[in-house]
């Protein structure tokens, strides 16, 4: 008897869902043509730009590859530059100048990048007029264009206030700050995305909050803030405008240091070969392009093999 009341129910329940359905769909699934073309054309648009983008950036690659590979060489590695003898000239003082500048962007942007996070998602009180402020000029220093930190870098850093001189740690700090908002923002983006729940059990067993943040929460964030900074890292490495202005010689013949002397690096030395009539120096660029390229990818991939492992542990 108790089958036999329940189900006459059961059927009238999955009759009245079906007919509620309906109903919706005939309400809100009506479209109009132009919505229906737009839905078709908006895709295609994003298909189409997507496709040429990569089309301009697989043919760049396509040609530092056929015009650089002959120079692939030791001497491209080891050699200082020339302008004079093209065939042996290299990029080892801009290798070097390369990798003390972005270690010191690394050294700065994770330490500030993500204690400013931090203190914006877990300490800040959102009502205070100085932390809206410090949350609105991040957001506008993200979209400054480079060229203006190289002026600011030039003005404050090499020379007034702290007049460090044109040496690598100016370009470190100058570069710093100008990828210093991207890290902050992925990493509170990667904060924001612990559920809190988290937070919540963490306090409920009697941890502090700095408990928690250290063993929790960025443990748990920390895959997020790593691709910030691999982001952050891979535009640093190619600015050529602000080290222009903040003193990265042209022609480099000796070994760099980081707080002293002369310094290049490889997107500078690139465009002064590139613009010189030579065929020679130009293939030289297309090899420097190739060599940027490797440096990079060595640099990305050791950061990508950190996050996936922090994943993994997590």
């Amino acid at each position: 008897m108790v089958t036999n009341e329940k189900t006459p129910r059961t059927g009238r329940t999955r009759l009245a869902v079906a007919g509620a359905r309906a109903g919706s769909v005939s309400v809100f699934g009506k479209s109009s043509p132009g919505e229906r073309a737009g839905s078709v054309l908006f895709p295609a648009v994003l298909l189409l730009a997507l496709t040429l983008a990569l089309t301009g950036l697989a043919s760049l690659l396509v040609w530092s590859f056929v015009k650089g590979y002959p120079r692939l060489d030791a001497n491209l590695i080891f050699n200082a530059p020339s302008t004079l003898f093209p065939a042996t000239a290299g990029f080892r003082p801009a290798i070097l100048g390369t990798l003390y500048i972005i270690a010191g962007v690394i050294v700065l942007i994770v330490p500030l990048g993500v204690g400013a996070a931090i203190y914006l998602e877990e300490y800040a009180n959102r009502e205070r007029w100085y932390n809206r402020l410090i949350e609105l000029n991040i957001q506008n220093l993200a979209g400054v264009p480079s060229i203006v930190f190289g002026i600011l870098g030039l003005a404050f850093i090499v020379r007034g206030p702290l007049d460090l001189g044109f040496i690598a740690a100016s370009a470190s700090i100058t570069l710093a700050l100008l990828v210093l908002p991207t890290v902050i923002l992925a990493a509170r983006e990667a904060i924001r995305a612990v559920p809190p729940s988290i937070r919540e059990g963490s306090l409920a067993l009697g941890a502090t909050q700095w408990q928690t943040l250290s063993r929790q929460v960025l443990p748990a964030s920390t895959p997020g803030i790593l691709t910030g900074v691999i982001l952050a890292i891979s535009r640093a490495i190619g600015e050529a405008a602000p080290l222009l202005m903040i003193g990265a010689v042209t022609f480099v013949m000796f070994d760099p240091s980081f707080f002293s002397g002369g310094y290049t690096a490889l997107p500078v030395q690139i465009y002064n070969y590139a613009v010189r009539p030579q065929e020679e120096f130009r293939n030289l660029a297309a090899a420097g392009i190739i060599v940027m390229l490797a440096v990079l990818l060595l640099m990305n991939s050791f950061a990508v093999w950190l996050r996936n492992r922090y994943e993994q542990r997590w």
